[in-house]
C-alpha cells in the first residue's frame, strides 16, 4: 500500500472503494449520453458531482496529482453547465474523460498495489483537458477566469435582505486539514440553502486557511429559510466539534470583520442577553456520510458577513434523522474471506465432534439433541456468511459496455450489446475473477466474430447493426453466463488448417469432431489473425480465460454455427466454499457428491439392468434410459461389491443430462467445505475427469468432491 497523508492510512480502504464506484458510475453515464448525442442538466450535475467529490475525497488523501486531474475534468463540465444549449459539439469530450477516468482508474491499481508509490506524470493529458475546455469556450482559460470575476464583482453588490444566518463552525482538534473539511460541508450546505458569503475564502487550495480556521472557526452565511436542515446537517458531520449562531443583532450594532467576531459576540451579550450566540456541540459520524455529496456548485461572490437569526436546538431532531437511515457498512474482502475460513473449519470442527469413533454405540440423547441444534446454529451462520459474500453480476456486466464502445470506434464495427441477468448473484470472489475472461470473450466476438463490413451482413440478411449478447441465470447450484454475437461464425476448416499448421493436433484431423475444432480457438498459442493487432493475433487471451475460469471451478465451452454466429458458455458455481453434499463409499474411498445434482437414490436388481452394445449398462427411469457409471471402474479403485443388489444407484442431473452413478453405500448428507487440490496436480488436469476438490471429514479423512458435470461430459 502506498503512502498516505499522515492520519488518513486507516481510510484509504474507503477511498479506493468509493472512487471506483464513482468512476464506474461516470463510465456508466458517459457510455448513455454518447449513445443519446445528449447531456441532460441530470447528467451533467450527476457528472459534477462525481468529479468534485473525487477531486476533494483525492485531495483529503494527499494525492494531489488526482485531485488535479479530476479538478481538470471538472472545469470541462462546469462550461457545459454554465451554457446550456449554447455549445454545438461536445462529442470530443467523451474521449477526453474517457481517458481521464481510465488514467484514474490505473493510478488508483497502482496505488493499492505499489509500495514504493510515485504519483504518474499525467502532464500530457491535463494539457488536452485545458485544450478542451478552451475548445469549448473558444477562450483561453484567463478569459473564462475573467467573465467569472466579473459575475462576482457584480454580485457583490447585491442586497441579501435580512432573512440570512450566520453560523461558525469550529471542527475537533487535531482533526486535521480543516480548509478540505471546511470545504466539504459548504458543499454540503449548498445543497440545502442559498449560500451568501464564507469564510475564509479559498479554503479549497489554500492549506494556510486551516490555521484561521482553527484560530477563529469556520463562517458560512446563508439564507435562513432552511436553517433547520443545514443545522441537521451540521450536527452530523464528521469531526465538527461545536457550532455557533450568531444573530441579526449582533450584526446590526457593527459591521465587524471576521477576526474581531468573538469581541462582537461579546458585545452583543451585554447589549441584550437574549441575543447571544448559541453553541451547539455536533455528534460525530461515519467517514462514508463526509463523502455523501449531491450537486456540486461553484464558489460564491465575496461579501461582508450578514446578520443572522436565532434558532433552536436541533440535537433531538438530527438524531430522529439520522435514526431513520439504513445502517450500511463496507468491509474488506479479507475480513470476509478470513470469516468465510473460519466458519468453514467450525463446520469441519463440528463434524469431527459429532462423528467422533469414541462416540459409536453410546445412547448419549441429551448430546444428540445438542448436536441437532449445533447443526441447525451452523447452518444458519453458514447461509449468513455466503449471503453477506454475493453480490450481483452487474458490475462486471456493465464495464463490458465500454469495451464495446472503445473496439467500435477503432474497428469501424457497428455494434451493440445486450444485457440479460445482470442481477443473478454470485460471490464476490468468483465476480473478481471473472472481468478479465468476459473482457477477452467479448473482445473476440467485436474483433473476430462479427463481420468487417455492413455489406457482408447485409448480404447474410443480417441487420447493419450487429449484436452482442450477455446473458447469466441460475441452474442447480451454478450459474451460466453466455457471450454470443451474431457474427460470421467460426471457420471450422481454416481453424484445423491452422492448427494443423501450428502442430496443436494429437490426432489425424480426420478424426476431430466439429464440436472439438471449434474449441480448438482455447488452446494456447492459437489464433486465426495472420496479422498482430492491438486486440488479437498473438495466440494469447482465450487459452488465459479458460484457465482463469477454471481456477475458480468453473467450465467454457464454445459452439459456433457458420454465417449465424458463436457462443461462449461458461458454466461457474455459486460459491467456491461450502457446499451440502452427499457422502458415498466406493471401497475405502470416500465421494461427495453435490446435493444440488442427485435427483434420486435407489436400489435395483440385475435383471432391471439394459446391456447396451455401445452405451454400456443403462436402466429405464420415467421412460427414459439413462447410462450407468460404475465410480470403482471411472476411478480404478478395487472394490468387492460389484453386483447391482449389494450397491447403490444415484441419479444425477446437470444442464439437461443425466447419469447414474454406482457406489458400495451411502454414508449420508453433509455440509462439505471444499479444499482446492494442491497445484503441482494441475497438471493431470483432474477436473476434466470429474473431480473438482476435496473435503476433510469428521475422523480426519479425506473425501473427494465430484464435479457432476464434468464427470457427465467425459463419460
Amino acid at each position: 500500500m502506498s503512502k498516505v497523508e499522515s492520519g488518513m492510512e486507516s481510510m484509504i480502504d474507503m477511498y479506493i472503494f468509493e472512487t471506483n464506484t464513482l468512476l464506474e458510475q461516470l463510465d456508466e453515464i458517459l457510455l448513455r449520453t454518447e449513445e443519446a448525442q445528449t447531456f441532460t442538466d441530470e447528467d451533467i450535475n450527476e457528472i459534477f458531482r462525481i468529479m468534485h467529490t473525487v477531486k476533494g475525497s483525492s485531495a483529503m488523501m494527499g494525492f494531489d496529482d488526482l485531485q488535479l486531474l479530476s479538478h481538470r475534468g471538472e472545469e470541462l463540465f462546469f462550461i457545459i453547465r454554465e451554457n446550456p444549449g449554447k455549445l454545438e459539439d461536445v462529442s470530443f469530450v467523451y474521449d477526453l474523460v474517457f481517458r481521464m477516468s481510465d488514467l484514474f482508474k490505473a493510478e488508483i491499481e497502482l496505488i493499492q498495489s505499489d509500495d514504493e508509490y510515485v504519483a504518474t506524470d499525467f502532464s500530457e493529458v491535463l494539457e488536452d483537458l485545458e485544450k478542451g475546455a478552451a475548445m469549448l469556450t473558444n477562450e483561453t482559460n484567463s478569459a473564462v477566469q475573467a467573465a467569472a470575476n466579473a459575475a462576482v464583482e457584480q454580485d457583490a453588490t447585491a442586497d441579501w435582505g435580512d432573512d440570512v444566518i450566520t453560523v461558525r463552525i469550529f471542527f475537533q482538534e487535531g482533526c486535521k486539514m480543516e480548509n478540505l473539511r471546511s470545504f466539504l460541508l459548504l458543499n454540503k450546505i449548498r445543497e440545502e440553502a442559498d449560500v451568501k458569503d464564507f469564510y475564509p475564502k479559498d479554503i479549497e487550495n489554500d492549506p494556510n486557511a486551516s490555521d484561521a480556521i482553527i484560530e477563529e472557526g469556520f463562517s458560512v452565511t446563508f439564507q435562513s429559510d432552511h436553517h433547520e436542515s443545514v443545522l441537521k446537517l451540521i450536527e452530523s458531520a464528521i469531526n465538527v466539534e461545536s457550532y455557533e449562531i450568531i444573530t441579526k443583532a449582533d450584526a446590526s450594532k457593527a459591521a465587524v470583520p471576521a477576526e474581531d467576531s468573538a469581541a462582537s459576540a461579546e458585545i452583543a451579550s451585554q447589549a441584550a442577553p437574549e441575543t447571544v450566540a448559541a453553541v451547539v456541540s455536533a455528534p460525530a459520524v461515519s467517514a462514508a456520510d463526509e463523502a455523501s455529496e449531491k450537486k456540486a456548485k461553484i464558489p460564491v461572490p465575496d461579501t461582508a458577513i450578514a446578520p443572522a437569526t436565532p434558532t433552536a436546538n436541533t440535537n433531538q431532531a438530527a438524531q430522529q434523522l439520522n435514526a431513520g437511515k439504513q445502517s450500511i457498512i463496507s468491509v474488506n474482502l479479507a475480513k470476509l474471506d478470513q470469516l468465510h475460513d473460519i466458519v468453514g473449519e467450525i463446520i469441519t470442527t463440528e463434524s469431527m465432534v459429532i462423528s467422533n469413533p469414541e462416540l459409536e454405540g453410546l445412547k448419549l440423547e441429551s448430546f444428540l439433541k445438542s448436536a441437532r441444534e449445533l447443526k441447525k446454529l451452523t447452518d444458519e451462520l453458514q447461509d449468513t456468511v455466503m449471503s453477506i459474500r454475493m453480490v450481483p453480476l452487474a458490475g462486471p456486466f456493465q464495464k463490458m459496455n465500454r469495451i464495446v464502445r472503445d473496439m467500435k470506434m477503432k474497428l469501424g464495427k457497428d455494434a451493440e450489446l445486450k444485457i440479460e441477468g445482470e442481477n443473478t448473484e454470485v460471490d464476490k470472489t468468483i465476480v473478481d475473477s471473472l472481468n478479465d475472461p468476459l473482457m477477452h470473450l467479448v473482445r473476440n466476438c467485436m474483433d473476430h466474430g462479427i463481420e468487417n463490413s455492413i455489406e457482408e451482413r447485409l448480404e447474410r440478411g443480417k441487420s447493419a447493426k450487429a449484436t452482442i449478447s450477455l446473458n447469466a441465470v441460475s441452474s442447480s447450484g451454478e450459474v451460466v453466463i453466455t457471450v454470443s454475437d451474431d457474427g460470421g461464425g467460426i471457420d471450422t476448416e481454416k481453424v484445423l488448417k491452422k492448427a494443423e499448421m501450428n502442430g496443436l493436433l494429437i490426432k489425424p484431423a480426420s478424426e476431430y469432431s466439429e464440436r472439438e475444432i471449434q474449441n480448438m480457438i482455447l488452446l494456447p498459442g492459437f489464433s486465426t489473425n495472420d496479422i498482430v493487432t492491438e486486440f488479437s493475433g498473438r495466440g494469447v487471451g482465450m487459452d488465459v480465460v479458460r484457465d482463469n475460469i477454471e481456477k475458480c471451478g468453473g467450465t467454457l465451452t464454445v459452439d459456433s454455427k457458420t454465417g449465424f454466429g458463436t457462443t461462449f458458455t461458461i458454466k461457474i458455481p455459486l460459491t467456491l466454499a461450502i457446499i451440502q453434499g452427499m457422502e458415498v463409499k466406493v471401497h475405502d474411498t470416500v465421494f461427495a457428491i453435490p446435493i444440488s445434482t442427485i435427483r434420486q437414490s435407489f436400489k435395483v436388481q440385475t435383471n432391471e439392468i439394459i446391456k447396451d452394445t455401445q452405451r454400456g449398462e443403462m436402466i429405464m427411469i420415467r421412460g427414459e434410459c439413462y447410462p450407468i457409471m460404475r465410480l470403482h471402474e471411472k476411478f480404478s479403485i478395487p472394490s468387492e461389491v460389484i453386483e447391482f443388489e449389494d450397491g447403490i444407484l444415484l441419479l444425477v442431473e446437470t444442464d439437461g443430462k443425466g447419469v447414474c452413478l454406482f457406489a458400495d453405500r451411502l454414508i449420508g448428507e453433509q455440509q462439505v467445505v471444499v479444499k482446492p487440490f494442491p497445484p503441482y496436480l494441475s497438471r493431470y488436469n483432474i477436473k476434466a475427469a470429474g473431480l473438482s476438490g476435496c473435503t476433510i471429514m469428521g475422523d480426519g479423512s479425506i473425501s473427494l468432491i465430484i464435479d457432476v458435470a464434468n464427470l457427465i461430459e467425459a463419460y
